[in-house]
């Protein structure tokens, strides 16, 4: 997987270049725009590898948004979850967003599942596309187009100080009672202004730093259960449901990590 700076992005993008980790660019052969950047992408991070079309690998979100801010967008992968099969990471890339990456995924046997459910952003009519890494080297592809607009770049308005205060905080809650070895689900919810540093602050109009969560693991009793990388492209205030296994109560432990290395934790007891 090939890490470069892009070339063709507007003058706007480099604002948001020393916050951002080299893997968060995408590598395209040519200086002007392409109307189509799914085959640069694919050759930026999976140079060498065959996607397999994969309908197994079930993509929900609109057809149309609202707003490009806050866009819902799931996916459930119908693959095993054992310790000898299992999808081990799940990438999407938004590929017309200034920063296409917008999040990956590392799942395990104990996650149960491979599949989550979050909100992110579009700054133009894009098609997304999941890949899925399983753990005997194999990747499988699906995709889906949703038009919105205006989710990277679109101004802010509110309390700087207030947002920023409020960084970091964090709830989490189960989807209906536990149940022992069964696939049980949660719910996390976050307190961030995940900045792009491509938005104007109304009452400035200057550009507002990037300012993004770039890490989150999930463990139960000890064990990883799910683990995000994520970028900009994941919504104000993120909210993220996934699954995990579940063979005795005991607790949820949720470690994030922001762009300017600030950790957070949070815990919850289940089936105590």
């Amino acid at each position: 997987m090939k890490n470069r700076l892009p070339d063709y992005w507007g003058p706007y993008f480099f604002r948001v270049l020393a916050a951002l980790p080299l893997s968060a660019y995408a590598l395209t052969a040519t200086a002007q725009a392409v109307d189509d950047p799914w085959p640069a992408l694919q050759q930026s991070y999976f140079s060498g590898k065959k996607l397999e079309a994969a309908p197994f690998i079930h993509l929900s979100a609109p057809i149309r948004a609202a707003s490009g801010d806050q866009v819902p967008f799931a996916f459930s992968i119908d693959h095993p979850m054992t310790a000898e099969r299992y999808i081990k990471s799940v990438t999407v890339l938004v590929d017309s967003n200034p920063v296409p990456l917008t999040a990956v995924f590392h799942f395990n046997p104990d996650s149960g599942k491979a599949e989550a459910s979050t909100r992110i952003r579009f700054e133009s009519d894009s098609p997304v596309h999941l890949v899925a890494e399983s753990n005997d080297g194999r990747f499988y592809v699906n995709a889906v187009t949703v038009k919105a607009s205006g989710g990277c770049s679109g101004p802010t308005a509110g309390a700087d100080a207030a947002a920023l205060a409020a960084a970091g905080k964090m709830k989490m809650a189960l989807d209906g009672p536990l149940t022992l070895g069964a696939v049980n689900k949660a719910k996390l919810f976050i307190r961030h202004p995940m900045y792009t540093g491509l938005q104007r602050d109304l009452s400035t109009n200057g550009f507002r730093p990037a300012f993004y969560i770039n890490k989150i693991d999930v463990s139960y009793n000890g064990k990883p259960v799910m683990r995000a990388d994520t970028s900009i492209g994941i919504s104000e205030n993120p909210t993220i449901e996934f699954p995990f296994r579940a063979d005795r109560p005991g607790a949820l432990q949720v470690l994030i990590q922001d762009n300017t290395g600030a950790t957070f934790r949070q815990s919850l007891a289940v089936g105590g």
